[in-house]
């Protein structure tokens, strides 16, 4: 049984993380989390769960209005050619659903079979806003405190410029 929203927040509160939730309705696009978000401070972002050529699962997250080039990206990351990671995969190996996508579903990951990576921009950011494992909602954490949750749970997380900013359109 995959780990509850409850489970999620208890285990920040053994890690001493403080995190600030605020829900509204479910998400499932970065156009619609834009339209939720409102005033709420912090980097919002966005989760890749990829597969590799050889089967390696990868989470790619990055700041919500930046690309990822997946051509592009298994060389700046060390993996083979990247897809996107099918809904029973991700529900298998994270306990998610489609456009809940966040880093806090390695809590679910016991085996470490995700490689996860952090962009370096997004880290950059003091405080960031993730999904607390369902698209309802969306949690606050600090940058340092993401990684200490990670490393808490035994992953490895590297922190690599994978993702490019957004181009701007001209005024």
């Amino acid at each position: 049984m995959p780990a509850t929203e409850a489970d999620l927040f208890a285990h920040f509160d053994r890690l001493g993380i403080a995190t600030k939730t605020r829900h509204h309705a479910p998400v499932f696009t970065v156009e619609e989390a834009q339209r939720v978000h409102g005033d709420m401070p912090g980097g919002h972002c966005k989760n890749l769960f990829c597969k590799d050529e050889k089967g390696a699962l990868w989470l790619i997250c990055c700041l919500e209005d930046d690309r990822v080039d997946l051509k592009a990206a298994p060389a700046k990351i060390g993996s083979k050619r990247l897809s996107f990671g099918k809904p029973d995969l991700l529900m298998e190996v994270l306990g998610l659903e489609p456009g809940g996508v966040t880093p806090f579903g390695l809590i679910n990951d016991t085996g470490h079979r995700v490689n996860v990576i952090l962009d370096q921009r997004m880290m950059a950011e003091p405080l960031l806003n993730f999904h607390p494992l369902h698209n309802a909602a969306t949690t606050a954490i600090a940058s340092a405190d993401l990684l200490t949750f990670l490393l808490s749970l035994g992953h490895q997380p590297r922190i690599v410029a994978v993702a490019e900013p957004a181009l701007q359109s001209p005024p």
